[in-house]
């Protein structure tokens, strides 16, 4: 692709401790930045050390931002805090450092990104984490489908809230998209990882069958693993290597007759690259709990056979047998039985290992980045383009600043007992040089704010209620748009009338509002959003459609939302004087809000006392009353 973008990506597995997830983050973005992305990955560690350098960079950054990146097109790695020893309640998923959540907060918001792309973002890990502070696109990949994490989720609503702010979902296999389309529903892209070709030795295929297994799985495998090598005819010509990157022995002692046919090796006999080029047959026996398909995908790439356990990803890495031999997980028999046939069988091993060449180069780095590259496109062309119209600027340029706030409700809203005098009234005492009067499901009260306006601009406006999208303001309006249209259509109406589509409060989730998905899907139609309202209960709330509006570049706004007249101008926007539509859309882009401290729980009360806490006849004495002194004041 043609942008040259800054990408995080975050790993929440120790950067200095081997895992199939760090491995796959670190060739994806070595990748990236080959070919010229800026590219961070950010990742807890063992090592203090490497710890504490990596938060002197990231402090030397807070004057230069750009330092945190290599410019020589190499990957920088930083590491975010020290990984602690796993314990009970943090195998639950219910600590994690202050210090780190601190750092990737401070770095998240120092780094110039375009994307942060977090891996495994479950809750509360370094991933979820930078999901929390990112104020970038955000792309989340899910690696092997772990069935028994996803299932055990305590914070599961915590969780189905940070995934809500992702851009993009990425699934390295289709068993993973399948299963996580089931606990969180969405739309997963499957890019399936790389795995470079290894140059296979020099196979003698008369000679002795190398057998391999790689203890990347959970212990119960290699068991199953060492119990079936117990149960070959002694007839058979193998060895077998099982090998571990420290190259454990595993407690207790193997099965009789097999000390002189099994190794245990680790580094020191030769990477795991090498064990795989000199390999007839890899042994992969998940039982699902920790499955380790980038090691079937690169026994591929290295000319050997898998033999795995019949479980969805490894199915999929071997086309359900297309590729490897197959057997039920935990079946030490049936394991022993195919075992048996490649050992026996050299016909049957070229036969796989001939059916495996034709894909191997699919299985590359490079295709995975290519693919990648292009979801980054597509998810980077949703954001606006900077406002182009200097004609417009320059007449702008000429006008007087003016505060405006364009959310506040009249009596004609079922939910409001504020006469439009009082609130043309209030207004005016506030200092206000234009509003926007938007009643729920209704125009009546803007028409009439309108008509009875004294110096002072009226914006007409309705808060709409979708079907089941949440609501959606349109500004400048004539004509009233009925209730209970869905999204797209609710959108559609405003465009007909030449308005503008203005989403309110959009992540509050104490009210009614569009879910990120529907936002997404209407986007290029949004004018601007709403990143700031006072009656919003929760501040994280309004501060995720300030990053959601910044990401996408869209016109920020912001209004009091009032129900009272005591609550108007408490948020106003000061901008350029505008005419119409055009005018005001650019005017907005280049303004600033601005608010005071209000009470929420004050307001509430004065809203309930107005509108629920007195009889009819007496709200309407009282409407009377407010209206003759708001006259008088006027």
């Amino acid at each position: 692709m043609a942008e040259r973008l800054s990408i995080a990506h975050v790993s929440p597995f120790p950067w200095d401790a081997h895992h199939e997830v760090g491995a796959c983050v670190e060739a994806m973005s070595s990748e990236l930045a080959r070919r010229g992305h800026r590219v961070l990955v950010l990742a807890p560690a063992q090592s203090s050390a490497l710890v504490r350098d990596s938060r002197r960079l990231i402090r030397s950054a807070r004057t230069a931002p750009g330092a945190l990146f290599d410019e020589q097109g190499g990957l920088r790695v930083l590491a975010v805090g020290e990984a602690l020893p796993m314990t009970p309640r943090r195998a639950a998923g219910l600590t994690l450092p202050l210090d780190v959540s601190q750092t990737i907060e401070e770095l998240l918001t120092l780094a110039p990104l375009d994307f942060v792309h977090v891996h495994e973002p479950f809750a509360p890990s370094t991933a979820s984490v930078a999901l929390r502070h990112s104020r970038a696109l955000n792309v989340a990949t899910f690696h092997a489908p772990t069935e028994r994490v996803l299932s055990t989720q305590i914070a599961r609503r915590f969780v189905e809230l940070f995934f809500g702010r992702l851009d993009a979902r990425v699934a390295s296999y289709s068993a993973t998209a399948a299963l996580m389309s089931r606990f969180f529903p969405a739309t997963y892209r499957v890019i399936a990882p790389g795995a470079e070709p290894i140059e296979p030795a020099t196979r003698d295929t008369a000679g002795t069958t190398h057998v391999l297994f790689c203890a990347a799985e959970e212990r119960a495998a290699l068991r199953a693993f060492l119990r079936a090598l117990r149960r070959l005819p002694l007839e058979l010509d193998w060895r077998a290597t099982v090998w571990s990157r420290h190259g454990e022995t595993p407690a207790g002692t193997l099965p009789r007759g097999l000390g002189e046919r099994v190794v245990f090796a680790g580094e020191r006999e030769g990477s795991e690259a090498a064990q795989l080029a000199g390999a007839d047959v890899v042994v992969l026996g998940s039982n699902g709990a920790a499955p380790a398909p980038g090691v079937a995908l690169r026994a591929l790439a290295a000319g050997a056979v898998p033999l795995a356990s019949r479980i969805p990803v490894y199915e999929e890495a071997l086309s359900d047998g297309d590729r490897g031999l197959l057997f039920a997980p935990g079946n030490v028999e049936e394991l022993a039985a195919q075992l048996e046939r490649l050992i026996a069988d050299q016909a049957l091993r070229g036969r796989l290992r001939e059916a495996a060449r034709e894909v191997r180069g699919t299985l590359t780095w490079a295709r995975a980045a290519d693919e990648l590259e292009q979801l980054y496109g597509e998810v980077a062309a949703r954001r606006r383009a900077p406002g182009n119209a200097p004609a417009v600027r320059a007449r702008l340029a000429k006008r007087a600043l003016i505060d405006v706030d364009l959310h506040m409700h009249t009596d004609h809203s079922h939910d409001c007992a504020t006469p439009v005098e009082v609130l043309l009234a209030t207004a005016k005492a506030q200092g206000l040089g234009a509003i926007a009067v938007t009643d729920h499901n209704e125009i009546s009260g803007a028409l009439e704010a309108r008509e009875k306006a004294d110096g002072i601009k009226v914006i007409v406006a309705e808060e709409i209620k979708t079907a089941s999208q949440g609501e959606v303001i349109g500004l400048f309006l004539e004509h009233k748009i009925p209730r209970g249209l869905t999204l797209e259509q609710t959108i559609a109406e405003i465009r007909a009338q030449d308005g503008l589509v203005y989403v309110p409060h959009p992540f509050d989730r104490l009210h009614s509002v569009p879910d990120y998905e529907h936002l997404l899907a209407v986007l290029d139609d949004v004018d601007a959003i709403e990143v700031f309202n006072p009656r919003v209960a929760i501040t994280a709330f309004n501060e995720e459609a300030a990053r959601f509006a910044a990401k996408y570049r869209i016109v920020a706004g912001a209004g009091s939302d009032a129900h009272v007249a005591r609550g108007l101008g408490s948020v106003r926007i000061r901008m350029r004087d505008f005419d119409g539509p055009q005018e005001f859309l650019e005017s907005l882009r280049d303004a600033d809000i601005a608010h005071k401290p209000t009470s929420l729980l004050y307001v509430q009360a004065l809203k309930f006392l107005e509108t629920k806490a007195t009889t009819a006849p007496a709200r309407q004495r009282r409407r009377h009353r407010r209206v003759r002194r708001a006259t008088r004041n006027s």
